[in-house]
């Protein structure tokens, strides 16, 4: 995965993706009279939103307005990736079929990475079976990839494992920032800046 990281090269469109829009929605929806003056901007913007949808469901992406559907369509195509269908499986295989988990962390709202909201032994025998991808925005933008094998995040596990003997299952414990950038092989992209990255975020609770 690491020498097939680095030689990333630009995917080829090989055939041009048809924006012509589904029968049972209508070419032109007018906006409402009370409506933002903006929304005739978002209409004159909704073939090209149509095609990236189009591109994302060839790549097993229902949503991209939902769940960061938008962000996991750059990921699979970057890291040539295929989405897996199970929610309650990993997220994604590559061509050799090693599966990974996925982390998007948007720089402008966090710097902590967020995990599961019941978190329990059974999702941390998961956590540990496969390597993990981090990508790092700042609103839309990509910043950088990064990755990190399980036993990178073991110190995360083991204190999620003690609490989890005393308090159950655990809501959505986090992974700082900081440690995936210092820890993991940064994949594409550029560092961000440490030192605001160590301003913000947390050890492990």
């Amino acid at each position: 995965f690491r020498s097939r990281a680095r030689s990333l090269q630009q995917p080829r469109a090989e055939n041009p993706i048809s924006a012509t829009v589904p029968h049972s929605i209508p070419d032109i929806v007018l906006p409402l009279p009370n409506s933002h003056p903006d929304s005739l901007e978002l209409l004159q913007l909704m073939p090209y939103i149509r095609q990236v949808q189009s591109l994302a469901k060839k790549h097993g992406i229902d949503d991209i307005f939902q769940d960061n559907g938008g962000k996991y369509l750059q990921l699979m195509l970057i890291l040539n990736l295929q989405t897996l269908p199970s929610r309650e499986g990993n997220d994604a295989v590559d061509a050799n079929g090693t599966e990974y988990e996925l982390k998007t962390v948007n720089l402008d709202k966090t710097y902590n990475v967020s995990t599961h909201h019941h978190l329990n032994p059974s999702i941390l025998n998961k956590y540990r079976s496969v390597p993990w991808i981090f990508a790092i925005y700042r609103s839309i933008e990509l910043i950088a990839i990064y990755q990190l094998h399980a036993r990178d995040l073991e110190i995360y596990f083991t204190n999620w494992e003690n609490k989890w003997q005393t308090q159950g299952d655990l809501n959505n414990p986090k992974i700082s920032l900081k440690h995936v950038v210092e820890v993991g092989q940064l994949l594409y992209g550029q560092r961000p800046q440490i030192g605001q990255v160590a301003k913000l975020a947390k050890s492990p609770k």
